[in-house]
């Protein structure tokens, strides 16, 4: 479906969803903000990451290739941004993707020369190769036992179509199912388009970690032992304290500022308010809103009545309906899940059992 110049083009044909939003917001999934599933390296990083933070378990698993790197995760992001557009504006969505390679370039700063390209070949690599083992549930799960997953950050990636010359030119990628649930549940936050400027590894985890925990709070305050383990660093607690007094005077984070106080702790704050059209906008984005939650059962049910479909994506659509309705309280949330997808059924007969 075509649409005026600077609306974007989203289509899906079966199983897979075309990206073509022009100036479409970065967003990142709260997970990865949250804890350090990527390297801060800029060289290899073999290494197998074990993290624990309260009840949160996290093993990231390299491949021969090494870790997933911070600038590997500019491609989830443009994922994520693609997929969320295309929500807000009530498209379909699918968990694989077909992507311009020159658009993610150009979308995330990144040189386009042919260079350029080999490099972002070499980080779908690192993405697929990257496991991760962990507790972190997304997309509102009310499973009634703690449940540890494995997984890769993308599940597969090929190249579509290639220049005469052999560069890429179109690529798709298919998103892990733990990721593609936190974008149906909007479990994402903004990020400054700034920050694909900031080429220091630490600087970027650093802004995204005053992103998710600082918001519009007035202040975030944290200790720095707390913030070496939350920023998947590997350097000694000496050093990642001088890398810290150094962005501190360096001042290039996007919307906060550092600052370091007695007793080893760093505060941040917004550099100003952050103005929101809805102030429940944030909530609502980063999925602290009073949410339905759907349990597996639900799920599975909703497979059964509408088979052939993505019952991620009749969850997504479920969930804007709900929205637009006024987000009104639930006795049941599977009840009425399921309810709109039999009501569904009945209106399409492509999607009846």
């Amino acid at each position: 479906m075509a649409t005026q110049e600077g609306q974007g083009i989203c289509a899906q044909t079966e199983d897979f969803f075309v990206c073509d939003f022009f100036g479409a917001s970065p967003k990142h999934d709260l997970a990865s903000m949250e804890h350090p599933l990527f390297s801060l390296s800029t060289r290899p990083d073999r290494r197998i990451l074990s993290y624990r933070h309260n009840d949160t378990e996290v093993t990231v698993t390299p491949s021969v290739r090494g870790r997933a790197t911070i600038f590997d995760a500019d491609i989830l992001i443009f994922c994520i941004s693609q997929l969320v557009a295309a929500i807000n504006a009530g498209k379909p969505v699918a968990r694989t993707l077909t992507l311009t390679a020159h658009d993610l370039l150009r979308a995330t700063h990144r040189d386009t020369s042919g260079d350029g390209y080999r490099r972002l070949r070499d980080a779908f690599e690192r993405l697929a190769g990257t496991r991760i083992t962990t507790n972190i549930a997304t997309g509102d799960r009310a499973d009634p036992v703690e449940v540890t997953r494995g997984f890769g950050l993308i599940e597969n990636w090929e190249i579509v179509r290639r220049t005469r010359a052999g560069r890429m030119v179109s690529v798709s990628v298919t998103l892990s199912e733990w990721l593609y649930r936190a974008v149906l549940s909007r479990s994402v936050l903004t990020l400054n388009r700034d920050y694909f400027s900031l080429r220091k590894p630490l600087e970027r985890r650093l802004y995204e970690l005053a992103r998710k925990h600082c918001g519009r709070q007035a202040r975030w305050q944290i200790s720095v032992t707390v913030l070496l383990r939350k920023s998947g660093s590997a350097s000694p607690r000496r050093v990642f304290r001088a890398m810290l007094r150094e962005i501190i005077r360096a001042d290039n984070l996007p919307d906060y500022t550092l600052e370091e106080v007695p007793g080893d702790m760093i505060i941040v704050r917004p550099r100003a308010p952050v103005k929101a059209a809805d102030p429940r906008a944030e909530v609502i984005e980063a999925g602290f809103a009073a949410a339905p939650v759907l349990s597996a059962d639900a799920l599975q049910e909703a497979r059964r009545l509408a088979p052939g479909m993505d019952v991620y994506a009749l969850e997504a659509r479920w969930r804007r309906f709900w929205e637009h309705s006024g987000r009104p309280a639930l006795r049941s949330a599977d009840k009425a899940f399921l309810g709109w997808v039999r009501s569904q059924a009945d209106r399409d007969p492509g999607i009846r059992p």
